[in-house]
């Protein structure tokens, strides 16, 4: 093989990575897409296919440790700061008694589960309460 066949390769290989990522969106194949187009870029220096192999084994395990991180951050972030805005410090109703360990509010026409936010005495079903935190798809609330 001459190295123009080498970058096809690592070409193939970060589309099919890239395929993988947007029909199964984990964050990790992506890693492999990174390393494979780097690969190759380089690969129009370097003729030997072993090394090529070795320096995209060692960019894709350098992009999971680094670039999976960093991603998900910055994912995980912009939809913490949308839930914020969309749900924190509303007025809702509650539909069902709210304990520490259960209990259900509604808004934007959706049923919730949720929770006191600090022990105290039950909230009960039709009483108005604020929004003041969230775990997943748990909502906490607070009398008002």
């Amino acid at each position: 093989m001459n190295f123009l066949e080498f970058w096809m390769i690592f070409i193939l290989i970060s589309v099919v990575a890239i395929l993988i990522e947007i029909f199964v969106p984990t964050m990790f194949c992506i890693n492999f897409a990174i390393a494979g187009i780097i690969t190759a870029i380089i690969s129009f220096f370097i003729d030997s296919f072993i090394a090529l192999v070795f320096i995209f084994i060692v960019l894709s395990v350098l992009s999971i440790l680094f670039v999976k991180p960093l991603l998900t951050k910055w994912f995980n972030k912009e939809d913490s700061v949308d839930f914020a805005a969309q749900y924190i410090g509303k007025v809702v109703k509650t539909i069902e008694p709210v304990t520490m360990m259960n209990g259900a509010v509604t808004i934007y026409d959706e049923r919730w589960e949720a929770r006191l936010q600090n022990e105290g005495e039950e909230i009960p079903a039709d009483a108005d309460v604020k929004i003041v935190g969230h775990d997943s798809t748990i909502l906490f609330v607070e009398r008002i």
